[in-house]
């Protein structure tokens, strides 16, 4: 891997609150800043596709992300997500071939001290340079197969959906 491809969306890592209401807008993305302040040893790309709550989602943002992974010469990409709707948008790369996509985001914004966002993004960057061809979700530790998982709102985490 020469270079990792990374495309933001938005999502509740990027999230900045203003006021005690939850009042929120997307930021700028933040993985940028989180990487550089880990010392990573390789060169990443950033591409800002778009700065949206996942719920907020359709099929063309969708279409939007596929075709900007489907005609790059990359094949390594990492893509930050909001948690709500990132199985959907796995299922819509699912026959993208010869390219690793490995999904991440976190459940509490990067800005936060006590967020998962950091962990999320270093346990998503191994994978990303570790795993075959596909696509996957990095959530909670754990790499999963966007057909056999699913995010369970109460608990706050990712976990199989048997």
């Amino acid at each position: 891997m020469k270079t990792l491809q990374i495309i933001t969306t938005g999502g509740t890592i990027d999230k900045v609150y203003f006021d005690d209401k939850s009042d929120y807008e997307i930021g700028p993305p933040e993985i940028g800043r989180i990487l550089e302040d880990t010392g990573i040893g390789f060169e990443v790309h950033i591409n800002a596709l778009m700065r949206k709550d996942s719920l907020h989602f359709n099929a063309e943002d969708r279409a939007l992300i596929r075709n900007v992974i489907a005609h790059s010469s990359s094949k390594h990409f990492l893509i930050t997500h909001g948690t709500d709707t990132m199985v959907d948008t796995a299922m819509e790369l699912l026959d993208i071939e010869d390219k690793v996509i490995v999904l991440t985001g976190s459940l509490k914004p990067a800005r936060f001290r006590d967020s998962d966002a950091v962990f999320n993004i270093g346990c998503a960057v191994g994978a990303v340079q570790c795993l075959p061809s596909g696509v996957y979700i990095s959530m909670n530790g754990k790499v999963w197969d966007p057909r056999k998982v699913k995010k369970n709102h109460s608990a706050h985490r990712f976990e199989a959906n048997e």
